[in-house]
């Protein structure tokens, strides 16, 4: 009997504060996803803990699947969380391409959905948070020529063909060394943002080019790996990564890479949380969501 009482008086007092306009804030309810291209990145794995502070924050039940870079993981994974009725989709995509499905399997069952850090090719997404990928790129390449005083041999290990990021810091870097005159890219291979390939393949490359001057890495860990391939090669060359992990920023504070050019990881997962929150609280956001970067030397 005093429970009722208890919750009649409750709905009274809610009621009366709804009457004169007060209000406390909004707590949002229901079950969000996250399908992570890779949980075997400390970058992404970052970028989780972002959204899972946010979503906790807001109300939400988050629930994070790993895709294992595997594009027909992901999808799986996306029909799986389809089945459990989520309010809306966050996806960081393995492939630009490949995760058209995924999205449009979303789009089917009336999901919304929001890209974080890479972009899709197709589909419909409300929105994309991300860093400014073309002008990260760029940064790295002016900061070599820099560096090397306009002259030299660049090598350029790439990420994952087919992605958004790996596309976009490529373009940047490129355009920033083709308007030096004295700066040659001797080589260009795609290690998949992998450490170890990372430093498999340049140790390949050191091998077959006797000169080289400085490498642009796309992610930390692949400029990582070729650093160990360099100084097992006794070899002196500059290197530059991109994300601003903490082992990289180690790095170059203890002098073994030139510079990483820093994305805010947290930031983009709880970007895409607020984003999400946004949509479903019936507000409007942009097509794109940016996040800004920094360019991290000694």
């Amino acid at each position: 009997m005093r429970r009722n009482i208890v919750k009649k008086i409750t709905k009274f007092a809610a009621a009366a504060a709804v009457a004169m306009g007060i209000s406390g804030p909004a707590i949002a309810e229901g079950t969000l996803a996250l399908v992570v291209s890779t949980l075997n990145n400390p970058f992404f794995v970052t970028l989780k803990e972002g959204a899972e502070a946010k979503a906790d924050e807001l109300g939400y039940d988050l629930l994070v699947l790993d895709s294992q870079n595997d594009p027909a993981k992901e999808l799986a994974n996306v029909e799986d969380v389809l089945n459990k009725d989520i309010k809306l989709l966050l996806i960081n995509p393995t492939d630009s391409d490949a995760v058209r499905s995924s999205i449009r399997a979303a789009n089917r069952a009336n999901v919304p959905v929001v890209t974080l850090d890479r972009g899709a090719n197709g589909g419909d997404v409300l929105s994309h948070v991300a860093s400014d990928n073309v002008q990260g790129g760029m940064m790295a390449g002016e900061l070599i020529i820099k560096t090397l005083n306009g002259t030299g041999n660049v090598v350029e290990l790439q990420g994952v063909p087919g992605t958004s990021a790996a596309n976009d810091r490529g373009d940047g870097f490129n355009k920033a060394v083709n308007a030096a005159s004295g700066i040659t890219v001797v080589a260009s291979q795609t290690a998949n943002f992998d450490r170890t390939q990372g430093l498999n393949v340049m140790e390949n490359i050191l091998q077959a080019q006797a000169d080289i001057d400085a490498v642009f890495a796309h992610n930390d860990e692949m400029a990582l790996g070729a650093i160990k391939a360099i100084e097992a090669a006794n070899r002196d060359i500059i290197v530059v990564g991109f994300d601003g992990t903490d082992d990289a920023v180690a790095a170059v504070n203890d002098g073994t890479m030139l510079a990483t050019v820093a994305q805010q990881a947290a930031m983009i997962g709880s970007l895409g949380v607020t984003t999400a929150n946004t949509i479903l609280q019936g507000g409007s956001v942009s097509d794109y969501t940016p996040v800004s970067l920094q360019l991290i030397t000694k």
